[in-house]
């Protein structure tokens, strides 16, 4: 029977695949078209069933976190070359979770999600909350094909990245809240996945900047306890080159969930018992006893106005004893009212990622129909062409692996934007 030297070639095949290392494949012409069409690659249960993207485990997806002001925006823009809006000193642009455009690095597809401190200038921490939990959730559990599947195949992340500066010279009370709040919503059990940068080493001395490095690492009440669970510590030098040198770090580790995911998703809880809610309320309840010893403290004084007569004075007090109890009110009700507008957020994304996840399947399709219509002509090419030249026989090779390179990247480019386009549209509306 003759043969000719033609790979098996599956849909999903890499641009490792041995289509083009090994020189030797021996494939019975008549076998070709049954072999191509009855395949099925090793270990994919649901490779069949999920866009390229997600099925390949190319795509890496890495949440960045840090304090407002710490350079969470443009970090994101130089190592991806997105140009998400960044903030002027502490006021902060990123009031919703924004994903950043898509980008190669060692052969992997990286998403970036930049996301708003819980010292947020626009937003209050329990709304900062319910935004990422919320993003967390829908998105672990809604962008797989099968709903069962959670985020087991949807977009679990491969890791975090945390930035500090610096440039601070002490670790001060807004970012130790930050960083807490963050450590309830990673848990221990992913914090190999995260990778504490600090950066704005230009703006100190470098000995200065390497005693404050020192005194972080080694400290209990600072970055110490997640360092010896597996969390890694780095520099970002403010270069594309250290980006990308932060991010080398966890780009090719197992994705894991975070402790929020597995308590919302895996066990149900309600948002207000995790351990980032218990957290955020332990925080609300110390503001509004703080605001309490602060109307305490302005009652005696404007006792004292009262009895001196001194009006404008009491004036004063009056309004800013009413400021105090409308903040006491807010946090309040920004505590109350977690559970209720979690729920709603968490649902409007769900909606919006399964419209998602539904276009991305029927653009997969439709690629993939293209993709086997020209791979089905080039095999009949090759199968009417075995006598001839290997330079022929070269040429189809060569357009088989352009076409598949063509497909890979087709594919990634349209879900992944459509997901940042869709979110980015969604969560500004939501919140902007």
């Amino acid at each position: 029977m003759a043969t000719a030297t033609l790979p098996y070639l599956s849909p999903l095949v890499s641009p490792a695949s041995p289509l083009f290392q090994h020189p030797h494949w021996n494939i019975p012409v008549s076998d070709m078209n049954s072999r191509h069409s009855q395949a099925t690659p090793p270990n994919s249960k649901y490779r069949d069933t999920l866009p390229v993207d997600f099925a390949d485990n190319q795509d890496v997806l890495i949440a960045v976190m840090g304090a407002t002001g710490s350079g969470k925006t443009t970090f994101i823009n130089s190592v991806s070359g997105s140009k998400l809006r960044v903030g002027r000193g502490l006021q902060s642009c990123t009031d919703t979770i924004q994903p950043a455009k898509p980008f190669e690095l060692d052969g992997r597809t990286v998403t970036l999600i930049d996301t708003p401190g819980f010292d947020d200038t626009a937003k209050s921490d329990a709304d900062v909350l319910k935004m990422i939990a919320a993003f967390l959730a829908a998105t672990a559990s809604e962008l797989s094909i099968d709903p069962g599947l959670r985020y087991e195949q949807g977009m679990k992340l491969s890791g975090v990245v945390y930035l500090h500066r610096i440039s601070d010279n002490r670790m001060g009370g807004i970012s130790t809240r930050n960083f807490r709040m963050f450590r309830q919503l990673c848990g221990d059990s992913s914090l190999k996945n995260v990778v504490i940068a600090t950066n704005m080493w230009g703006l100190v001395d470098e000995d200065v900047a390497e005693e404050r490095e020192a005194e972080l690492a080694g400290h209990d009440a600072f970055f110490k306890p997640v360092l010896e669970k597996g969390a890694q510590l780095a520099r970002h030098l403010n270069t594309t080159g250290s980006g990308h040198d932060v991010l080398r770090r966890i780009i090719n580790n197992n994705p894991l969930p975070l402790r929020i995911q597995r308590e919302l998703i895996d066990e149900g809880i309600d948002i207000t018992k995790t351990a980032a809610g218990a957290e955020l309320n332990r925080e609300l309840w110390k503001q509004v006893l703080k605001h309490r010893q602060e109307i305490k403290q302005i009652q005696q004084e404007m006792r004292e106005a009262i009895r001196m007569k001194d009006e404008e004075t009491k004036r004063e007090l009056e309004q800013e004893t009413s400021r105090l109890q409308h903040e006491m009110r807010k946090i309040q009700n920004d505590s109350m009212q977690l559970k209720f507008h979690y729920g709603q957020e968490k649902m409007r994304l769900e909606g919006r990622l399964q419209q998602i996840a539904d276009a991305a399947r029927q653009e997969t399709a439709q690629v993939a129909s293209t993709y086997q219509r020209q791979i089905q002509e080039l095999h009949d090419r090759l199968h009417t062409t075995i006598s001839t030249s290997s330079l022929e026989k070269e040429e189809i090779l060569r357009r088989l692996n352009e076409i598949q390179m063509s497909r890979r990247s087709s594919a990634r480019e349209g879900v992944f934007v459509m997901i940042g386009r869709a979110l980015d549209m969604m969560l500004s509306s939501r919140f902007g």
